[in-house]
């Protein structure tokens, strides 16, 4: 754990490079009331969002599916007193099937797939719910160094009125979640953050996953 005179706590997981630069160096302060009048309310982009985007299975309607297995990730988003948020944003992205990024900063090497590009967007409903489908992304080696996998995981930002927060939902039975960092800083709190399965026999994936999102509170989702 880092600690300093100003500024939060901060708990570093094993073999977290980043997090102490992540780390505000001094006390966060309210911005004055009068400032915030400037920031807020803004235009989130999110007015052309597209039908298509919650499909990640495919780079466009009717184009050939990336290859490995389709799922389908569904939940809600809701604050700390159960109340659904509606009208956020979700931005998602993840690595292919082989563990590859489709990014120029991904040198791991590992196949890239022309079928995939691994972003996608949503809107939650009025009931706070979203759905997206996309594909079962692969564990990849995030440490060479030392040998240290990532399990496969898919980022979810969410983004509301002017603050944005961003999360990763884990898949249940990997046998490289435990070692991860960020993992092991959820303690008993990582069962939050896992997609919980179920059945999806009237839909065209192989597999559904529910991860319901909460902001806020006692039983908040883990968020970086």
């Amino acid at each position: 754990m880092v600690t300093r005179d100003q500024g939060r706590l901060l708990q570093i997981g094993p073999t977290d490079n980043t997090s102490d630069q992540r780390t505000p160096r001094q006390r966060l302060r309210l911005i004055p009331e009068a400032a915030r009048a400037s920031f807020v309310p803004y235009a989130p982009a999110r007015a052309m969002i597209r039908p298509n985007e919650a499909d990640m299975t495919r780079i466009a309607p009717n184009r050939p599916r990336a290859q490995g297995q389709p799922i389908e990730v569904s939940g809600t988003l809701r604050s700390e007193t159960g109340r659904p948020v509606a009208g956020a944003l979700l931005e998602v992205w993840s690595a292919n099937s082989f563990g590859r990024y489709t990014h120029s900063e991904d040198g791991s090497g590992l196949q890239l797939d022309p079928n995939f590009l691994g972003l996608g967007r949503i809107i939650t409903d009025e009931a706070g719910r979203y759905a997206f489908w996309t594909i079962s992304p692969g564990a990849y080696l995030a440490r060479p160094d030392i040998g240290r996998w990532r399990p496969k995981h898919i980022h979810i930002s969410v983004t509301g009125g002017s603050s944005r927060l961003i999360t990763q939902m884990y898949f249940p039975r990997e046998e490289n979640n435990a070692s991860d960092p960020m993992a092991i800083l959820m303690g008993d709190a990582f069962v939050r953050n896992v997609g919980q399965e179920y059945d999806t026999p009237d839909r065209d994936v192989d597999q559904g996953y529910r991860f319901d999102i909460v902001v806020g509170g006692r039983n908040a989702t883990f968020f970086e």
